[in-house]
Formats: C-alpha cells, structure tokens, sequence
C-alpha cells in the first residue's frame, strides 16, 4: 500500500501533471451548448499555463530547493571520531552498472565522496553501506555492493566497509542501519545523505529510537539574492528539479502520516 502511495503521489504532486490536465480541460474537445463553459476552459487554460511557466522559473525553483537543503543543518562534531558514518544510497542506477559493467552515479555522488573522506581521514572508523536492490535480479549490482565496492577501491580496508543491502526506502534505511549498529555496539554514529533529503533521513532514524549526527551534503541552491545572474526564461530544468523538491516535501509528510518518521524535539 505504502508503495503504490508513494508512486500515486509522484504523479499527482507533479507541477507538469496539473499543468497538463489543466490544459487539456481548456481543449474545445466540443462546442459547449452554454457560452459561460468557454470562459471556464479560458481560465483552465491560463492556469495549466501559468503553473508549467511558474514552476519552470530558475528563482522559484531555486527558492523551494533552498528551504528544503536548509531545514535541518549539520551536527557533525569536527572533534570526535566516529565509530560508524552510516552511508544512505539514492546515487546509483543498478541497470546502466549491469549494461556497461562501470559504477552509474548521479548527482548525489557527494554522499560517497564525503563518507569516503571521513574513513580516509580517521574521522570514522566504520561505514555502513545502505541500500538494496530495485530489482531481484540485480543484487549484485544493488547501491551498498556498488559502493563498497568503489570505497574499497579508493582504497579503504574492506573489513571497515558494513554491508546493508535490504533497505529500498529511507524507512528501511533506518531500521536496518539500527540493527547493525545494535549487533556492533557503535555508540558515535554519524549519517550522510542529500541536503534535499536530510529532513526526512533524520526524522526516520529519530523514529526508531536512534541518535545520530547529521552531515547534509549535496547542496544545490544558492541564497536568495548571491551574486550572479537570475534566469526567468522558463526551463525544462527548473520544473524537474521543483517537481523532485515537492515530492520530497510531500514524502516527509506522508512518512509522519504512515508513522515511519519522526520529528525531533
């Protein structure tokens, strides 16, 4: 239920799908019997219109994006010397890795290349490697044996990388790490993901009862008002990345609803 949920609402919090629909209610699919239903398509036409344009805006993406990456701030503490950095994945695609036989990673690599700078710098001495497979089929090729794989060739002793190669959501994520970090006796837990998806990830560990420090990285927005130039010609670009920002948005709020996170007091 959880998952078809979850993939209901990619659809519907999509400012192209209300954009959409919106304009497809404006098509004169007929001619109305009644002259007030053409003012009705109008306004559902302008509508679809306006919200595809306004999302696509570089400052109102940019703005939602900010809020998001800026909610919940790090707590790493630069004078303690972690017995575990827990890893979350959602920086891998295991069939492109499976195609062409080389790592596929995203623009959430930042969350590798951090974890790997803590190990190599005796800042933790333990990873946790977080992240099943989408597929059956292609766990071997799931996000925690690609990425441990990278750590160890980077050049990280194996026995320090922890396999978790169960979790398919941020909710597993947390429970699985927990169970590990209980079997292990780890006391000093730091977690690395995403900016954009911090809030979340630590209100899921607060939800099973486990407290860790937090390293955000990953950031994409600027502050509103940087230097530089501000685009308003609407872009493709901007309206996928408000498009993913709401639907981090509304997946904080449906995990509270399903009880799987937390906020911290």
């Amino acid at each position: 239920m959880f998952f078809v949920l979850s993939k209901l609402l990619d659809v519907l919090l999509s400012p192209y799908t209300w954009g959409v629909v919106l304009l497809a209610i404006a098509v004169p699919w007929r001619r109305p019997r009644r002259p007030e239903r053409w003012k009705r398509r109008r306004i559902a036409g302008a509508a679809g219109l306006g919200i595809l344009v306004f999302f696509s805006l570089e400052p109102v993406s940019n703005w939602l994006l900010y809020r998001l990456e800026h909610t919940t701030p790090s707590t790493e503490r630069s004078d303690v010397t972690y017995d575990v950095v827990i890893l979350l994945g959602g920086l891998g695609d295991e069939r492109v890795t499976k195609e062409t036989g080389q790592p596929a990673f995203n623009d959430n690599v930042e969350r590798l290349i951090a974890t790997h700078r803590l190990l190599a710098d005796g800042r933790a001495r333990f990873a946790i490697v977080s992240g099943g497979p989408e597929i059956p089929e292609l766990a071997e090729h799931s996000e925690a044996h690609v990425l441990a794989r990278q750590l160890i060739a980077w050049g990280i002793d194996p026995s320090r990388v922890i396999l978790e190669d169960e979790a398919r959501n941020t909710r597993e994520n947390a429970v699985y790490s927990q169970r590990i970090v209980k079997e292990r006796g780890f006391e000093k837990v730091l977690m690395v993901t995403s900016a954009f998806h911090m809030r979340r990830a630590a209100e899921c560990f607060e939800a099973v009862g486990m407290k860790v420090d937090r390293l955000p990285v990953d950031f994409r927005a600027h502050a509103p008002g940087a230097p530089g130039s501000t685009q308003w010609l609407p872009r493709a670009t901007y309206l996928s990345q408000s498009t993913a920002t709401l639907r981090e948005m509304a997946g904080r709020w449906i995990y509270r609803f399903q009880g799987y996170a937390k906020p911290a007091h």
